[in-house]
């Protein structure tokens, strides 16, 4: 998302939702400090990838903002839980300006104007900064003393400003940003978006409920999944196309997933043939064969690190990273907009559903997007009978 289409915010706003997004938990000052030094260390990161790759490090000044964004939200963090907050370290570290130019972060200029600090510089003496926070906490000193803590953040937070100044990235833009992640994976005030289609006509929608039969069948020694919607085989008979067998072939459950959670699957639109051909570019770009390959190999990606984590069956949250690489994976395209936690919630109730149908190797798939949901049952005697299985 472009820079200019945040707000920009307040300290104190910033603050606000750093506490509603606060994932910690509330006396963990050990977990916000290794965060907070954390992130310090993906800031230099950040340098050395540029250093070492040159021209082809295309994504540093977007690294380095978010990297800022988060290094903000942990000072918030280390504050609060230490007895002080945002808001007062960064007033008594912007000593120039008046108080009402203090609420925002881009108050904190560097205080020696014609300085020429480079970049490298200013982490240096931040990471020296991070570091001796480090070993203070270490040995307690912030033990019941709100007041050595404020003043080692205060002594942190010049250099950060003098750092995001020498590259050129406004903290307050830093900050905003921040914000729009942070609502993106962690809502404050969580509510679905408007579904895709919502305005075209029903013929052109992604059906709003479904029951789809999904069943593995012996052909002549190999096995096949097969799916079935109102007695009307859906696409081609799947095998997993790997060694070792893995049970890929069950995937089309994921889409299934991405259809009913999210609203968007070019690969369910192929199956059911239910492309918007009244729109002629959503036609070639959003329900073509490059969308529908795109969703493809998500789906084969998001596979192989799932199979490592034993499809998720003791996962209750995806990490922020993967969810992070699922944006840039559909990038350009109208699901780039649906927000990560939606995309988590999809991800995991297809895995769900997809280990049942591991475990039994048959079922019945459901979805109700009214209520962005998918689940499994199993098959009646009626069903069986459809499927061949009785």
């Amino acid at each position: 998302m472009a820079v200019a289409e945040h707000k920009r915010v307040t300290i104190a706003e910033f603050e606000a939702n750093a506490v509603a997004t606060d994932k910690l938990g509330e006396f963990e000052l050990d977990a916000a400090v290794l965060g907070l030094i954390g992130e310090v260390g993906s800031l230099v990161s950040a340098l050395k990838k540029k250093r070492r790759d040159a021209d082809s490090f295309f994504g540093y000044h977007t690294a380095v903002v978010e990297e800022l964004g988060d290094v903000l939200w942990y000072v918030s963090a280390v504050a609060r839980r230490g007895g002080t907050s945002l808001v007062e370290v960064f007033m008594r570290a912007a000593s120039n300006g008046n108080l009402g130019d203090r609420k925002y972060f881009n108050s904190l200029k560097p205080q020696d104007a014609g300085a020429q600090n480079t970049f490298e510089a200013s982490l240096l003496v931040l990471a020296g900064e991070a570091g001796d926070l480090a070993k203070r906490f270490a040995v307690g000193a912030y033990r019941d003393n709100p007041d050595a803590l404020r003043g080692d953040l205060i002594k942190f937070a010049r250099p950060l400003g003098e750092a995001a100044a020498t590259v050129g990235v406004s903290l307050d833009d830093a900050a905003a940003q921040n914000i729009a992640k942070r609502e993106d994976r962690w809502p404050t005030k969580p509510h679905f978006p408007e579904l895709i289609d919502d305005d075209l006509h029903i013929d052109e929608q992604l059906p709003r409920e479904m029951r789809v039969l999904i069943y593995e069948r012996d052909v002549n020694g190999t096995k096949f999944v097969f799916q079935k919607a109102g007695g009307i085989l859906l696409g081609d008979r799947l095998t997993d196309n790997h060694l070792p067998a893995d049970d890929y072939r069950f995937h089309d459950v994921f889409h299934l997933a991405h259809a009913a959670v999210l609203g968007w699957s070019p690969t369910t639109r192929a199956l059911l043939k239910i492309k918007r051909k009244s729109r002629r570019e959503v036609d070639e770009n959003e329900d073509g064969a490059r969308a529908n390959l795109i969703e493809e190999g998500l789906t084969t990606w998001i596979f192989e690190t799932a199979k490592q984590h034993r499809f998720f069956a003791s996962t209750p949250r995806l990490g922020l990273d993967l969810l992070k690489d699922v944006k840039r994976f559909v990038r350009g395209y109208e699901a780039e907009y649906l927000p990560m936690w939606l995309w988590e919630s999809a991800i995991l109730q297809g895995y769900a559903v997809f280990r049942e149908l591991q475990a039994v190797r048959s079922g019945v798939v459901l979805t109700d997007m009214a209520q962005r949901k998918i689940w499994y049952e199993s098959m009646t005697e009626a069903d069986k009978a459809l499927c061949g299985l009785s």
